[in-house]
């Protein structure tokens, strides 16, 4: 396997998170900073790489102000090896900085949410080989909620079939990552596949996990940790 460029965005707040009653002197603390099964679900989200940890270099995007208390948890935590670099005001100001704080030129470039602690191995692997064939990959799954619309206090039904829930990791060639990071106006993009699609490319689908849903909620949290008891990750 070629080396790849493992990236993990890891600033947002998560205003819907709910925070313990054990930490409630810290209104601040970052969901990505709770513990998951005794660990923070940060990580979580880390050691999933440790199945491509020999080809690559992990790079951590976080606020400045929180890279000390991230440096104790780490230390704690005995958390695969990573480079740290300072987030931005937006997710996609902090992925083009962890793009810059990337040792080499890698081929690959994936991009991973912080907040999806429980992505399989089965996932990276079939993102890396779509991508590889088809110079990006985005794992995905089939919706099985139904659907509607919103709009000016009315709504209405749409069909499902053909929409697809989004995941991570979402992997690409490096130079097209880069060319997007570089070209795309403006800074307010839900995703890495949004980016590099505002500039012309378009983007390779492969099969994503149910179980790898993003800790949103702080009942998610709860769903997470009797996963994580029954080992059905990794």
């Amino acid at each position: 396997m070629k080396k790849i460029g493992i990236i993990i965005p890891a600033g947002g707040v998560g205003t819907r998170m709910a925070v313990p009653e054990a930490i409630a002197d810290s209104p601040a603390t970052l969901k990505q900073f709770m513990l998951l099964a005794g660990r923070p679900v940060l990580a979580h989200a880390i050691e999933a790489f440790r199945c491509v940890a020999k080809f690559s270099q992990i790079v951590i995007a976080l606020p400045d102000d929180r890279m000390a208390e991230w440096e104790r948890l780490r230390t704690e935590h005995r958390v695969l090896s990573h480079t740290v670099c300072a987030g931005g005001a937006t997710r996609f100001l902090s992925v083009r900085n962890a793009i810059a704080a990337l040792d080499v030129d890698y081929e690959y470039i994936a991009v991973h949410d912080a907040a999806r602690p429980l992505v399989s191995s089965g996932t990276i692997f079939r993102a890396i080989k779509v991508a590889r064939a088809h110079g990006s990959a985005i794992p995905v799954v089939p919706l099985v909620d139904s659907v509607r619309r919103v709009k000016e206090g009315a709504s209405w039904a749409e069909g499902r079939g053909a929409l697809r829930g989004v995941q991570t990791p979402q992997v690409f060639r490096a130079d097209i990552l880069c060319t997007g990071y570089n070209r795309a106006v403006g800074d307010n993009f839900a995703d890495d596949a949004a980016v590099v699609e505002s500039v012309g490319y378009t983007v390779a689908l492969c099969e994503g996990e149910r179980r790898n849903f993003k800790i949103t909620e702080p009942e998610d949290l709860v769903m997470a940790e009797a996963l994580l008891a029954r080992c059905e990750v990794y």
